[in-house]
């Protein structure tokens, strides 16, 4: 492998590996989005769509009971679109325990250490990538995998571990219960996948602030501007004690840095005129990805890039989720109450969290609904379930919710309310309904509450009409939209979401003094 150089041409040092497990995680998902842009600009014919197809890794989307309704179109019949982003520390060959060290691990299932959430807005005109720590305490719900059967029970830990639930699609479950967001698609890459990418897109300029020396992920560059590619690249991505503070938020950031600067050198097109390095680009894309059932061909991946194509750069926004320390354990961390729920309502009302979405047109608001195929029967015989979900990583139940709003629906003629104390935790309100036929009967739950037709959703796994009473609606019975939520035009995510802009080329990363040579 050729070495890396600094822009001007002089050799770019490498230092050695870490050996140290559990300090030697890094970012993959930048990878994901190479693939997605690079497919996207290929053309048809440096493509050889059988093998590439046949080097995709397929697995189910969602292992969870309580899948979440697709994103509604708008007026135009453009629909937003969210795909998590993973990244494995799996040490499932000889070349990623190489990579990754720690042999003793090689037997163990993967944790997914690196989380982010890229939505696309309805109309293609910016995308917002959101970031959740590895060490994030959040609660996984019950998921079954479709490989063996096993079920794994719904229970509390860090967001990482979900992976170990059944796959990808028990992480898929666990962002949607957290977040309320509906997750369309996913992609995951391992350790060899990152290092074969990097070769394959050539050199990405990063800067820092002074000259920095990680031992544990072996990064070692001078102050300024070098070009990083390779293992250098999987440096970059890995460190973690090198930047800031030491911890994982400040390594979020430098990977922020690293796929906005390799964003603009590949939509500038200096990677993409040489057809064999073309071809080396989607071969290691393909080869890297593991993807959702739906996602699992080239013509996806590529029609998939051809939508990311259309985004200004200027209008890709790069954030973590607002966090605070988890007052249970000092070692995990918790959403910040407030800040993360505004980032994840941004998110669900497509609005872009750079703050500079225009007021919508008609043709773009929210496109109205059908008629219910079979009207809503009288109230007093529409079953209704009410469960309390006020419950979150952030914020104890309510007590006594369930009861109070089952109660208040027997107030307004909902002879058949109940209360069911299974707990729950979810982020927005929702009417759930199990079959078309009572649609029609969760829209008249929903509208004698005064929720938004947006709250009403089809649920295969509720057995009839039921009310899930969110983290955003904590008292009385007369329902309002939380003051502090997102979606308005103009709104922007909160300084504490450490936002970055994809056209920011004067981005420099803090090094830790004690990581400074």
């Amino acid at each position: 492998m050729s070495r890396c150089r600094r822009r001007g041409g002089r050799p770019q040092p490498g230092g050695p590996r870490g050996r140290k497990r559990g300090k030697r995680r890094i970012l993959r998902w930048f990878a994901t989005c190479l693939a997605l842009l690079i497919l996207g600009a290929a053309g048809a014919g440096y493509l050889y769509y059988e093998h590439l197809n046949g080097n995709l890794i397929k697995d189910a989307l969602n292992l969870g009971d309580s899948k979440l309704d697709k994103s509604a179109p708008n007026a135009a019949g453009q629909t937003p679109m969210n795909i998590l982003l993973l990244g494995s520390d799996s040490r499932n060959s000889a070349e990623n325990v190489k990579l990754g060290g720690a042999k003793a691990d090689a037997g163990r299932k993967p944790l997914a250490d690196v989380q982010m959430l890229l939505h696309v807005s309805a109309d293609r005109s910016s995308m917002s990538v959101v970031s959740i720590p590895r060490d994030t305490r959040v609660t996984i719900p019950k998921c079954t995998d479709t490989d063996d059967g096993t079920v794994y029970p719904e229970g509390q830990g860090t967001i990482n571990s979900s992976l170990q639930h059944g796959g990808p699609g028990c992480t898929v479950a666990t962002w949607e219960e957290l977040t309320g967001i509906p997750v369309d698609h996913f992609m995951m890459i391992d350790f060899a996948g990152v290092v074969d990418m990097a070769d394959a897109v050539g050199g990405v300029p990063v800067c820092v602030d002074s000259n920095v020396y990680d031992p544990r992920s072996g990064l070692r560059l001078p102050e300024g501007e070098s070009v990083i590619k390779g293992k250098h690249a999987l440096q970059w991505l890995r460190t973690r004690h090198g930047f800031e503070d030491g911890s994982d938020i400040g390594r979020a950031k430098a990977q922020h840095m690293y796929m906005n600067s390799m964003v603009r050198q590949l939509k500038s097109g200096t990677k993409l005129t040489d057809p064999a390095k073309l071809t080396d680009l989607a071969e290691a894309a393909t080869k890297a990805l593991t993807v959702d059932q739906d996602l699992g061909t080239v013509k996806s991946l590529y029609d998939l890039g051809n939508d990311l194509k259309r985004i200004p750069t200027a209008r890709i926004t790069m954030a973590t989720m607002p966090w605070a320390p988890d007052p249970a354990n000092a070692a995990h961390i918790v959403p910040k109450p407030g800040e993360a729920d505004k980032v994840f309502s941004m998110i669900r009302n497509d609005t872009a969290l750079d703050g500079k979405d225009k007021p919508k047109t008609g043709s773009q608001k929210a496109k109205k609904s059908t008629e219910p195929s079979d009207p809503a029967a009288p109230k007093e015989q529409i079953p209704v379930t009410v469960l309390n979900g006020t419950g979150t990583a952030t914020q104890a139940p309510v007590t006594g919710r369930a009861t109070q709003l089952s109660e208040h629906l027997l107030r307004l003629g909902f002879a058949q309310a109940v209360a069911d104390t299974t707990p729950k935790s979810r982020a927005d309100t929702t009417v759930s309904y199990p079959s078309e036929d009572l649609r029609g009967d969760a829209l008249a739950v929903a509208k004698a509450l005064g929720l938004p037709e947006s709250a009403v959703r089809h649920a295969s796994s509720v057995a009839q009409v039921t009310l899930v009473v969110g983290a955003d609606w904590r008292a009385g019975t007369a329902y309002e939209k939380p003051a502090d939520s997102g979606g308005a035009a103009g709104d922007k995510a909160p300084e504490s979401a450490d936002a970055l802009n994809g056209d920011d080329k004067s981005a420099c990363m803090k090094v830790n003094p004690a990581n400074v040579w």
